[in-house]
């Protein structure tokens, strides 16, 4: 496993997991990867010093551990958007339907009275999200990604 600091095109830093180096080129070269604070797939990596461990480090990091006291809540500034934004997709998960790529449909359908009035949630391309709002159907962009497109 390798971690690497990433960077979007927006200026956003974050780190993510990869298998391995040739796992991070083929899920960013698949659209894969994408920033955690705007779901912009324009993400490179950052300038990041590699962590080797060696035997001594591995001995103070488990003593460190040991003394350490439990994790709490995140108080940096990135740290509490995070935690509005895991908020804001768990009330999401739980109160409104995924349609996925049916959005526009649906949220069309809802609007005309063919289906049903319900809270829902999809994605849609920026041609379908023109034309929902040109024809002044209610649609907000959600500032995250669904769980199976998140890195």
């Amino acid at each position: 496993m390798i971690k690497y600091s990433l960077k979007c095109g927006d200026g956003h830093v974050f780190e993510s997991w990869f298998a391995s180096s040739e796992a991070y080129d083929t899920l960013r070269a698949a659209g894969h990867v994408a920033c955690v604070a705007c779901g912009s797939s324009d993400v490179s990596k950052s300038i990041m010093a590699p962590r080797v461990a060696t035997a001594r480090s591995k001995i103070e990091t488990a003593a460190a551990a040991d003394e350490a006291p439990a994790p709490g809540p995140l108080t940096t500034p990135a740290g509490k958007a995070e935690t509005a934004l895991a908020k804001m997709r768990d009330t999401v998960e739980k109160n409104a339907t995924y349609v996925g790529g049916n959005f526009a449909r649906e949220a069309r359908d809802m609007h005309l009275g063919d289906a049903p009035d319900r809270p829902i949630w999809g994605e849609a391309n920026a041609r379908e999200a023109k034309a929902l709002i040109e024809d002044g159907i209610p649609v907000a962009p959600l500032p995250f990604l669904p769980t199976r497109k998140a890195n």
